[in-house]
């Protein structure tokens, strides 16, 4: 069995390095030789030039292929290892192409499991916990009014003016700007279509609270599914969404209005030229630490009363081994490598686990990660 791990960006590192030094059978391939052997070839020898046919060719039965290259690989190499009887793993979003192929897995007896980096993926696990723990509760009230939220931010630790630091391309932040988002506000079904209409801030319980400003991003309703929130349950507020440090707004508020303008070629061309400008003033310096900031809270209410009230938090930063950012998305996804080779996740297209063996495994494997990793009862 041959774990057939595919791109050797920033965020792939410490996972890939951990199961080779685990002492898995590991092909690495990227599309540049040298940035894989700067990245790991002090480990192995087995780095390929990244072809999708030679992938498919390489694959046996049972081998893992994982998928750190941008998204628009992940079909083709999921199909891939459909064909040849191989599982998939991903740290990404579940595409719609890509739930598709849930039968063809099912029927071959693949896993295709993604969404499990840091976010999509150690927030899923903090939100399965705190579901199933309000649900094993005396407080569970099918009449209590229900708010969930989930916010996520990779932010510098030491600020700068821009309250925003960059570790790779701009260009994916800038894009995202431009993205509509779904979510609960109210018991009411919230739209927006640029994040800058629905800046809020949220106080985050570390041990010295600290306010961000948020917003919510992609369609968070889909989750309460994802979630096992059950359908008659009374929802007031359910927001997945981003966090950045306070000022970021003012920081953006001229990027904000260009941005509104920009369309066609000639928009992406712009929006290409901000990005690279945004690359040389706010880009990471060598050894500069970054920080992850993750909260994901439950809590119910009746009758204008508290009931049960949870919040899962975590704080991260870079070290001497490397950025928090690296190492939050790929080792979880390490350990998602590792449970099917265990044949621990069933087959079909799957994101992060709820298995009530798995969660805690996880989730204390997740621990060790963070600085700071906690569940604060507010009651």
């Amino acid at each position: 069995m041959t774990i057939h791990w595919c791109g050797t960006g920033l965020s792939a590192i410490p996972g890939l390095r951990r199961l080779i030094k685990a002492g898995h059978d590991v092909t690495v391939w990227n599309r540049t030789l040298d940035k894989a052997q700067d990245a790991v070839g002090d480990l192995t020898k087995d780095i390929r030039v990244f072809d999708l046919d030679a992938v498919g060719a390489a694959l046996e039965t049972g081998d893992v292929v994982v998928s750190m290259l941008p998204g628009d690989w992940h079909f083709p190499l999921a199909q891939k290892a459909i064909d040849a009887g191989a599982h998939f793993v991903s740290s990404s979003y579940i595409a719609p192409e890509m739930r598709d192929l849930d039968n063809q897995a099912r029927s071959k007896g693949v896993a295709l499991v993604n969404e499990i980096g840091l976010d999509p993926g150690i927030d899923h696990l903090m939100a399965h916990h705190l579901i199933e723990t309000y649900r094993a509760s005396d407080a569970l009230d099918k009449d209590a009014e229900l708010s969930f939220i989930s916010y996520c931010g990779g932010i510098p630790k030491t600020p700068n003016p821009f309250r925003y630091k960059f570790s790779w391309s701009p260009l994916g932040v800038l894009k995202a700007l431009r993205s509509p988002s779904k979510s609960i506000r109210d018991f009411k079904e919230f739209n927006v279509e640029r994040p800058w209409d629905a800046i809020t801030h949220y106080e985050v319980p570390l041990p010295t609270p600290e306010s961000f400003e948020v917003y919510p991003n992609r369609d968070s309703l889909p989750f309460m599914a994802q979630y096992h929130f059950d359908t008659e349950w009374n929802v007031k507020e359910f927001v997945r969404g981003t966090m950045r440090l306070n000022g970021w707004a003012d920081a953006w508020a001229n990027v904000f209005a260009e941005i509104e303008t920009l369309e066609g070629a000639s928009g992406e061309a712009r929006l290409k030229e901000m990005s690279d400008k945004f690359w040389a003033e706010n880009a990471y310096d060598e050894g500069e630490p970054d920080r992850v900031v993750l909260c994901v809270a439950l809590k119910a209410e009746k009758n204008g009363k508290t009931t049960w009230h949870q919040s899962y938090v975590m704080d991260a930063w870079g070290d001497e081994n490397g950025t928090a950012m690296a190492r939050l998305v790929s080792i979880p996804l390490s350990h998602a490598i590792e449970a099917v080779i265990a044949g621990k996740i069933g087959a079909g297209v799957s994101a992060a686990t709820n298995d009530q063996e798995l969660l805690p495994q996880w989730l204390a494997e997740i621990d060790k990660l963070a600085q700071h990793l906690t569940i604060v009862d507010h009651m």
